[in-house]
């Protein structure tokens, strides 16, 4: 079941050259998932982000207009504000920069996962799988949460009306 889950999540590939665009597309399109979006404008993300819904997003960091790390930024405050603050949205940081500070900085911004390009395609199917688990996994667990404090509040309605 939760394969089936996986293979119907919402991948949104933001990278400024649509070289590499096609290659995650192929790859992720080989392993069968079905709900891919893309741009090589970070500044469309925002508004991909709140119309797509996506359930990861894998990002390139240099990119003209806005940085990796802008988009981040911009994540951030937007989810506080407009988007759902309680969903968990894995960040996979796809670069060239292969550094510590600029790992550190990523995951410090709010990236879950960090690759460097070029990287290796079995790497890059295995951690886009993984993050897809955790937040397949949290959505899981969120909605358990939700029914099971309805369930309480049934109980304590009844029992409050009971005890009347």
């Amino acid at each position: 079941m939760i394969q089936k889950d996986l293979k119907n999540a919402r991948i949104l590939i933001v990278d400024d050259l649509q070289t590499n665009i096609d290659i995650l597309t192929e790859l992720l399109a080989m392993d069968g998932y079905l709900n891919i979006e893309t741009t090589t404008n970070p500044r469309e993300v925002l508004d991909r982000t709140k119309s797509f819904d996506p359930d990861l997003i894998l990002l390139d960091l240099m990119m003209p207009y806005l940085s990796g790390f802008d988009v981040m930024d911009l994540l951030t405050v937007e989810k506080q504000k407009s988007l759902n603050p309680t969903k968990y949205l894995p960040i996979l940081v796809l670069t060239a920069d292969a550094s510590q500070d600029v790992r550190l900085k990523a995951l410090a911004a709010g990236a879950k996962d960090f690759l460097s390009k070029p990287f290796d395609l079995l790497e890059v199917r295995l951690r886009i799988k993984n993050l897809l688990e955790t937040q397949y996994l949290f959505q899981l667990m969120t909605e358990k949460q939700l029914t099971l404090e309805e369930k309480v509040i049934t109980f304590l309605k009844i029992s409050d009306e009971w005890y009347r």
